[in-house]
């Protein structure tokens, strides 16, 4: 009887420990998980509309290719960007407008003469007013300004910045768009800038 009563106890015990773990092990926090990680992003789509009329054309960056699309834009046209993220075949645009105050992009056209506006609307703007750049409006000056040198837009999307901004600074031969502080690159992608 001393024995049956020991084991139940022993038994007891080793679920109760068993019970334990599983609850501690189960209760881990998301809070610093990423909600878009690198590796779920295929593509970046620029979906670019020219003022003046015609179709929208949707240049597509594949993540990780060796290859560039190439952006054609035409001298002293205005022309509405979106910027679309894939994961293959879903659209996960909306993931960084669920988390927006965690994201931003920054514009870099290094040899080109663009003036880029944000425009993004209520759905893309953070808590602290700074449009995270899914929709730009871009006035084109000079598409290459230096026929002999590369002429490309690099956008570049941040995950968690500590400090972000708005502001345009000149770089080399060219005008970036944004600037950050702090946090880890989401994505980037390149385009060729053509005329």
């Amino acid at each position: 009887m001393k024995n049956i009563f020991k084991n139940t106890t022993f038994i007891s015990g080793l679920l109760f420990l068993t019970f334990s773990f599983g609850l501690t092990s189960c209760n881990r926090s998301d809070d610093e998980a990423d909600d878009l990680p690198q590796e779920e992003l295929s593509d970046v789509l620029l979906k670019v509309t020219d003022e003046a009329g015609g179709a929208s054309v949707v240049y597509d960056y594949q993540v990780n290719s060796t290859t560039n699309p190439n952006v054609k834009l035409i001298n002293g046209h205005t022309y509405n960007v979106e910027v679309i993220f894939m994961n293959g075949n879903e659209d996960a645009t909306q993931e960084i407008k669920s988390a927006k105050d965690e994201h931003f992009l920054v514009y870099n056209f290094p040899n080109s003469d663009i003036v880029l506006t944000r425009t993004d609307d209520s759905s893309s703007t953070r808590g602290d007013g700074k449009r995270v750049g899914l929709k730009t409006k871009w006035v084109v000056n000079t598409a290459v300004k230096n026929t002999s040198a590369a002429s490309q837009l690099v956008l570049t999307l941040f995950h968690e910045p500590v400090t972000v901004s708005e502001s345009s600074a000149v770089s080399g031969n060219g005008v970036v768009y944004g600037a950050h502080t702090g946090g880890e690159t989401d994505a980037q992608a390149n385009y060729n800038i053509t005329n």
